[in-house]
């Protein structure tokens, strides 16, 4: 009762902030013409501004914002690319901001890309060895050789629990100490909207904490799947 308790405790604390995030980034994506720019604009104006040398923008036709380290390149959705609002203004700056850590040469940056391309298939690769393990032990007579495939496993299911670990001050760095500051100085919102600029931050933010979590839940049900 406790264990079933638990993980919908842990269900909902991963659901709630994609909802929450969900709804901030519709609820500030009214287009307000006193603004300067839309967001691809304005990718492409702080990129100019702060030198950032072979960073360029282009507009995705889905719904995935994010900065691409090995090709140098800002990808926004057609939304954030082509409209005048908070939403998209607020995102824009906030992948600048990861390409003003990247020129900085940001160290957890550099961690996450290089752990990005393994994390993608450590999952797939982590279950089949604890999948196999006990068949292992059994064809080979040697239950050392299965201990070891378990172990193994476990250490490698680790890897996506890690990654979003890391993710997440990455991404707080891009929202607080990158675009925050460039939004306020530079005067591209009214004083009045910054405000509102921080919970859309915080809202991005938000996104991988509730990634965070599932990986955790994932590292969980193996466990829990392992112990019967």
């Amino acid at each position: 009762m406790l264990i079933a308790a638990g993980l919908i405790v842990l269900l909902m604390v991963i659901f709630i902030p994609q909802f929450w995030t969900q709804y901030i980034f519709k609820r500030y994506s009214t287009p307000v013409e006193q603004l300067p720019g839309t967001g691809g604009e304005l990718a492409q104006h702080l990129i100019n501004k702060f030198e950032l040398s072979d960073v360029k923008v282009e507009q995705l036709e889905t719904d995935d914002n994010h900065y691409d380290p090995e090709q140098k390149t800002i990808r926004l959705s057609p939304q954030v690319y082509t409209e005048k609002s908070l939403t998209s203004v607020v995102i824009a700056a906030h992948e600048v901001g990861h390409a003003i850590q990247h020129q900085s040469a940001y160290r957890p940056l550099y961690l996450r890309w290089r752990m990005a391309r393994v994390v993608a298939i450590s999952e797939k690769i982590a279950a089949m060895m604890l999948v196999a393990f006990p068949f292992a032990a059994i064809l080979t007579k040697l239950p050392l050789i299965g201990g070891l495939m378990l172990f193994c496993g476990i250490m490698i299911l680790l890897l996506p629990v890690v990654f979003h670990l890391i993710t997440l001050p990455v991404e707080l760095d891009a929202s607080f100490n990158r675009a925050l500051p460039i939004l306020e100085h530079g005067q591209y919102l009214p004083e009045s909207a910054m405000p509102i600029a921080r919970k859309i931050l915080m809202a991005a933010a938000f996104t991988y904490i509730a990634a965070s979590l599932a990986s955790v839940l994932n590292f969980y049900r193996w466990l829990t799947f392992l112990r019967r």
